[in-house]
C-alpha cells in the first residue's frame, strides 16, 4: 500500500508519500513547501486572495509530486486556517474541483489525535506521561499520553501566524512585549497549567515544525557540527536550549537569517515559538524535553494502515 498524506497548515503544506512494510512506514517523499495561507487574514477568518491563490498552486503541485509515485490513494487534511475561515469550505471545494482530491476539514481534537498518532510511532513513549506539543501557524496543540494512549488534549488557538498578526512584535523583540505575550499565553494556557499538575508530566515531546529548527541550531552551536539526518528523535539538553532561545529574542530578522541551521520558512515565527516552548518548561516541573519527527502526517499515514487500536481514553 503507498499512499500520499498532505497537511494543508496555516504556514506549510506538507507532503509525506510512504508505503506500508510489515506495518511500517517507508518514507519515498517527505517535503514542506512555505503557502502562508493564514497570512493577511488569519485573526479576521478569510483566506485573503493572494494566500488563496499560494494554496491552490501548492496543492496542486504536492497532488502532481504525489501521482508520479503512482500512489493508492491521496488523502489530504486542512487544519486551523481553513477550518476558522469564513471562504475555507470554498477553498477546499476548489482544491478538488481541480484536482479530484476531496480535503477533509479536520477539527482541533482530530488534529491533536493524529499528532500523537504521529509522535507514538516515532518515540514509544512508556509509562509515563508525556506531553506532546504541536507549534502550528494557527493553533497549538498539546496532548498528554503514554504507551496506552490519550488521557487529555486540547487545540488552542494560539499559532505562531495570529501571535505575529496580534502583538506585531518589534525585531528584536522587546523585553516589555516579551512580558505582555507571555501573560496572554499564562493566561490562554491555563487548562494546560492544570492537565499538567493532574497528570504529572515530566517529559516534554515537541511534534516536527519548530522543534525541529531547536534541533538544527543546537547541533550546528556544536562543535563538530553534526545534523539531525533520518533520526526519528532528539533529546535536547535543557541548558543549550536556553542558551539558544536566548540568542532568538536577542536577534533581528536579518541575525535570524545568517543562523546555521536556520530555513527560511522559520525566520518570522521562530522567536514566538521558542517563546512558548520556554514558557512551558519555565511553568511546569518538566525537566526533559525531546523531538519527534514525526507529526500529523505520519499520524495519519499510521491511522490509514493500522485501525486495529485507537490511541484514545478521552
Amino acid at each position: 500500500m503507498r499512499l500520499a498524506i498532505i497537511d494543508l497548515g496555516t504556514n506549510t503544506f506538507n507532503l509525506l508519500v510512504a508505503e506500508k512494510k510489515a506495518n511500517k512506514m517507508n518514507v519515498l517523499f517527505n517535503e514542506k513547501r512555505a503557502v502562508k495561507l493564514g497570512e493577511g487574514g488569519i485573526n479576521t477568518g478569510i483566506i485573503i486572495q493572494e494566500a488563496y491563490q499560494r494554496g491552490i498552486a501548492a496543492f496542486e503541485h504536492w497532488v502532481s509530486v504525489s501521482r508520479k509515485y503512482q500512489v493508492d490513494e491521496i488523502f489530504a487534511f486542512a487544519t486551523s486556517a481553513v477550518r476558522g475561515a469564513s471562504n475555507g469550505k470554498k477553498f477546499t471545494l476548489e482544491l478538488q474541483k481541480r484536482t479530484g482530491i476531496k480535503v477533509s476539514i479536520i477539527n482541533g481534537a482530530k488534529e491533536a489525535e493524529l499528532i500523537f498518532k504521529g509522535v507514538y510511532n516515532a518515540c514509544r513513549p512508556g509509562l509515563e506521561n508525556v506531553l506532546v506539543m504541536d507549534i502550528g501557524g494557527g493553533s497549538t496543540e498539546f496532548i498528554i499520553g503514554n504507551q496506552n494512549g490519550i488521557l487529555w488534549k486540547k487545540s488552542f488557538k494560539i499559532g505562531i501566524a495570529r501571535l505575529l498578526e496580534k502583538f506585531k512584535p518589534s525585531e528584536p523583540i522587546s523585553w516589555i512585549e516579551v512580558q505582555e505575550i507571555e501573560n496572554y499565553l499564562s493566561k490562554v494556557l491555563k487548562p494546560l497549567w492544570e492537565a499538567i499538575l493532574k497528570y504529572d508530566c515530566k517529559i516534554l515531546i515537541g511534534s516536527s515544525g519548530s522543534f525541529d529548527t531547536f534541533a538544527d541550531l543546537i547541533l550546528e552551536s556544536r562543535s563538530p557540527r553534526t545534523n539531525l539526518g533520518s533520526k526519528k528523535t532528539f533529546s535536547y539538553n535543557l541548558k543549550e536550549y536556553f542558551s539558544i532561545h536566548d540568542q532568538l529574542i536577542r536577534s533581528t530578522k536579518s541575525q535570524r537569517m545568517k543562523m546555521p541551521g536556520m530555513l527560511e520558512m522559520r525566520v518570522d515565527m521562530i522567536v514566538l515559538a521558542s517563546l512558548c516552548c520556554s514558557l512551558v518548561l519555565k511553568k511546569s516541573a518538566i525537566k526533559k524535553m525531546k523531538l519527534s519527527a514525526y507529526s500529523l502526517k505520519e499520524g495519519a499515514f499510521y491511522e490509514k494502515i493500522d485501525n486495529k487500536k485507537k490511541l484514545i481514553k478521552s
